[in-house]
């Protein structure tokens, strides 16, 4: 199976388009940030994609349910988010893209916003020589009938932040505690498995050229 052993060129972003590379930050405090960022934004704040990893933490979203907390990983905290869906782990070796967009500015509504984050995860897998998919009824990105990427997003005043997931070289015991998304027994999997060696930086830049090509 083929993989890449060196970073393409990044291409220039679109002049409305910044993407940042964070690095290994704390779940809680890079939230909080996202709400300022977007609570603070005019017509003319530039859009901005942040690519991070984060120390082991489930998340719940807004729909989430008290049944699919963790049932025996009180070593990991459990945080209360504000995003779409149900629980999810996050953890180092795991790609986040937040996307902090102008979604009225760019005609874009919550539906093509999921389909295009899911495309860009799939044509990302693509260049590795992995076919993925999406699912309607269960939004996100799977290997077979394995979830590699999880998507979640909050909209406010035609807003949006939050993003998605990429599991690539990351501890997956973690799911085994949760009903990933909401789904009891749904099989998880990541880019190490799947024959990659690329690091969590190198797969994090390719996700992101893949999301500046797709974001009209």
């Amino acid at each position: 199976m083929p993989v890449h052993q060196q970073a393409s060129a990044r291409p220039p972003a679109h002049p409305s388009l910044a993407v940042k590379t964070l690095g290994l930050v704390e779940y809680d405090p890079t939230w909080r940030a996202m709400q300022a960022f977007t609570a603070a934004r005019t017509p003319d704040t530039s859009d901005e994609i942040w690519l991070v990893e984060h120390p082991p933490v489930y998340t719940l979203g807004v729909a989430g349910r008290t049944a699919h907390l963790p049932r025996d990983r009180a070593d990991i905290p459990v945080v209360r988010t504000d995003r779409g869906g149900q629980i999810t782990y996050h953890g180092p070796g795991q790609v986040v893209a937040y996307l902090l967009l102008d979604m009225k500015r760019r005609a874009l509504t919550v539906r093509p916003l999921v389909r295009l984050m899911e495309e860009a995860v799939i044509d990302s897998l693509a260049d590795y020589g992995i076919t993925a998919a999406g699912r309607v009824e269960a939004p996100g990105v799977y290997v077979g009938a394995a979830k590699i990427a999880a998507l979640g997003l909050r909209v406010t005043r035609g807003c949006c932040y939050h993003g998605l997931a990429l599991n690539v070289d990351m501890d997956l015991s973690p799911f085994n505690a949760i009903d990933p998304c909401g789904y009891p027994g749904l099989t998880v999997t990541r880019l190490k498995d799947l024959g990659v060696t690329d690091s969590t930086e190198l797969v994090g830049d390719n996700l992101a050229q893949h999301l500046m090509r797709l974001l009209p």
